[in-house]
């Protein structure tokens, strides 16, 4: 039996308007999807999650399962 195929995620930060005030968006992004939008990927934050995880863009939205462990 192989291993799952995981991938690292990072929450990031996005510059918009106000460099002052960056937005830390609700989910986490792969490195590349990360540079892509421009972001800074924040330190600390990385997370190994399966490849199916991942959405076709890059980015991981972890769903509250309620009472389900929470990875």
């Amino acid at each position: 039996m192989s291993e799952p195929s995981h991938v690292t995620v990072y929450s990031f930060r996005l510059y918009g308007a106000q460099v002052e005030s960056p937005h830390v968006p609700g989910y986490k992004a792969t490195l590349q999807t990360i540079e892509r939008l421009g972001g800074e990927a924040l330190r600390g934050t990385a997370q190994d999650v399966p490849d199916e995880a991942v959405d076709d863009g890059g980015c991981y939205r972890r769903i509250n399962t309620g009472w389900g462990a929470l990875d």
